[in-house]
């Protein structure tokens, strides 16, 4: 679409577009206010490192760096309320950031390592995404397995989770890729497709093009969370554009990760120009500097993206959301009928 929108009003343009955000991790939202003070709620000692990197973020030097963080910050979330507080700070800011549709992934065997049940952690997310409808946004979530552990710990934490199977959607794959192929959790995302669960998986970010292949072959991927390094392989390429599968791009996260260091080396543009379709998200945005708005102002800029790439990731993270036909199009309609309102300001 060729939108006549000059650059010095596309910040405004990008802040306002209605988007799903189909890529962020609830721990990830965990800023430093919110982590101290449920340290201090629930008697958590945190060490003054782990404090002193809350308040301080060092910069991180690739993926593992960052998952050992995370996994440490992780450990004041305890009870239900917790967790709500948590997907509740994060969906105020998914409201404020024109979000009207939010898939948000926990990660239950973090907090299970912990002896935290899962039924504490989904009770305490879904009662949050059950209240964000009196702020428009329409909010579910995603049980991800960590790849670094065993399948059969997966397993395990699915049926765990099966007595609440109605406050969740589907499953994913997330954690350190490098040595871990999707194919290692092939069984349990049979057992989760079964189940009609929907199905997406982390590919193709520090992992080669292979994995997302595996992604999809083996794990039955609907969507590809990152899958930036697909762009090293023109056949795998030509699959996704012809199967027109969902690439979940997180321009901040892959910067300060060293995928790309620069975001003017991001691949972005060109995974739009060849027709992929690719949207933006946010990962982790607690620490990697931004929520989703964030993240598309500093990809766009350093692109120099246009309006009208701006408006294709806005309709491709509403054309691959997992919602109903109508619901889908009730989106695009709100996003054409923005477009054509923004342009007659």
């Amino acid at each position: 679409m060729n939108l006549d929108i000059p650059r010095e009003r596309l910040t405004d343009f990008l802040r306002g577009m209605p988007k799903a955000e189909l890529h962020v991790h609830v721990e990830g939202t965990l800023e430093p206010e919110l982590a101290l003070t449920l340290a201090r709620r629930g008697g958590v000692v945190l060490g003054d490192e782990d404090a002193d990197a809350l308040r301080h973020p060092r910069p991180f030097t690739d993926l593992q760096s960052f998952l050992d963080r995370y996994y440490a910050a992780a450990r004041v979330l305890v009870t239900e309320q917790d967790f709500c507080d948590l997907a509740s700070a994060y969906l105020v800011r998914a409201a404020a950031d024109g979000i009207v549709r939010a898939e948000i992934f926990f990660d239950p065997q973090t907090h299970g390592a912990r002896g935290i049940p899962v039924a504490t952690v989904l009770r305490g997310l879904s009662r949050a995404c059950r209240e964000a409808r009196a702020l428009g946004v329409s909010a579910d979530l995603i049980l991800c397995f960590l790849r670094h552990l065993s399948e059969a710990e997966a397993f395990s934490t699915l049926e765990e989770a099966l007595p609440y199977r109605d406050l969740f959607i589907g499953v994913g794959l997330d954690s350190s890729e490098r040595g871990h192929p999707p194919e290692k959790f092939a069984r349990v995302f049979a057992r989760c497709r079964k189940l009609g669960l929907r199905a997406v998986a982390h590919a193709g970010e520090e992992g080669p093009p292979a994995y997302v292949a595996g992604a999809l072959d083996a794990l039955g991927a609907e969507r590809i969370d990152h899958g930036v390094r697909c762009l090293e392989d023109p056949a795998l390429v030509a699959r996704l554009i012809r199967e027109r599968v969902p690439l979940t791009v997180c321009p901040l996260s892959n910067v300060r990760l060293h995928v790309y260091e620069r975001m003017a080396d991001h691949g972005l543009g060109r995974m739009l120009e060849a027709g992929l379709l690719a949207s933006v998200h946010s990962d982790d945005p607690a620490y990697f500097g931004g929520y989703l708005n964030q993240n598309l102002i500093e990809v766009v800029g350093a692109l120099r993206l246009g309006a009208g790439a701006a408006y294709r990731l806005a309709r491709n993270s509403l054309e691959a959301a997992f919602v109903e036909r109508a619901e889908r199009q009730r989106l695009l309609d709100r996003l054409d009928g923005f477009v054509a309102g923004f342009e007659t300001r």
